[in-house]
C-alpha cells in the first residue's frame, strides 16, 4: 500500500466519521461536511459542462468550425447571455426569451416523457400480461392471468382515484358517482402499497449504505492498526 493510498483512506475515514457524527444532532463537523459534498459536486458539474458542453458545443465550432457551425453556435451563446440578463433587475426582461424556451422545451420533454414513457408503457405493460402464448403451460397461464387482472386493476383503480371532476346538481355540493368512490378507495388501496414498498426499498438501501460504511471503518481500523 502506498503512501496516498493511506492518506486518502484516512481521508475517506475522516468524512464517514464526520458524517456519522450527525447520529448525534445538527453540529458544526457535519456541516462543514455538507459544505465540502457540496463544493466538490459543484466543481465536478462545472468541470462536466466546460469539458463536454461548452468546449465541443460552442467554443470549438466558434474557434475552428465552418460558419454553419459558427452560426448554430452562436444560438445558444446568445441565449445564455440574454439569461444571465435575469440577474440584473435593470435589463433582466432580457432574460425572458430563453427561459420562456427553457420553461417550454422542459414542459414539452415532461408531457413527452410522461405519455409515452409512463401511460403508454404502463398500458403495454398491463396488456402485455394478458397475451396467452400457444405454449404456455396451463399453471403459468393462470398465474399470468391473475397476475395481469391485479396490473390491470391497480392501473385502473389509481387513475380513477386522481378523477377529481363531477358534475353538479342545483345547490348540492359536488360529488363523484357510487362507483367512481369505490374504485378510487380500490386505488388508494394500491397507492399506499407502492408508496409503502418505495418507503421500503429507500430503507434497505440506507441500511445498506451505512454496512457499508461500517464495513469500511472496520477494514481501515484492520489494515492500519
Amino acid at each position: 500500500m502506498t503512501l496516498a493510498d493511506i492518506i486518502w483512506m484516512l481521508v475517506s475515514l475522516l468524512l464517514t466519521l464526520l458524517v456519522l457524527s450527525y447520529l448525534f444532532g445538527d453540529n458544526p463537523v457535519f456541516r462543514i461536511t455538507t459544505y465540502i459534498f457540496v463544493g466538490v459536486a459543484a466543481g465536478y458539474v462545472a468541470t462536466i459542462v466546460l469539458y463536454q458542453v461548452m468546449w465541443p458545443r460552442i467554443l470549438r465550432p466558434l474557434l475552428i468550425g465552418s460558419f454553419g457551425e459558427r452560426i448554430f453556435a452562436l444560438i445558444p451563446l446568445i441565449l445564455g447571455v440574454l439569461l444571465l440578463a435575469r440577474l440584473f433587475p435593470d435589463i433582466s426582461p432580457l432574460g425572458t426569451l430563453p427561459m420562456s424556451y427553457l420553461v417550454g422545451l422542459g414542459a414539452a420533454v415532461t408531457i413527452g416523457g410522461s405519455i409515452l414513457g409512463t401511460i403508454f408503457g404502463q398500458s403495454k405493460g398491463t396488456f402485455a400480461l394478458f397475451n396467452l402464448s400457444a405454449g404456455t403451460v396451463p399453471g403459468n397461464l393462470l398465474a399470468s392471468l391473475v397476475m395481469g387482472a391485479l396490473v390491470l386493476l391497480g392501473t385502473i383503480t389509481t387513475l380513477v382515484y386522481f378523477q377529481f371532476t363531477a358534475s353538479q346538481k342545483g345547490q348540492q355540493p359536488v360529488q363523484r358517482a357510487h362507483w367512481i368512490e369505490v374504485l378510487s378507495r380500490i386505488g388508494q388501496v394500491f397507492i399506499v402499497i407502492t408508496l409503502g414498498a418505495l418507503f421500503a426499498g429507500v430503507y434497505l438501501a440506507t441500511i445498506a449504505a451505512l454496512v457499508d460504511r461500517v464495513g469500511f471503518i472496520r477494514d481501515v481500523v484492520v489494515r492500519l492498526f
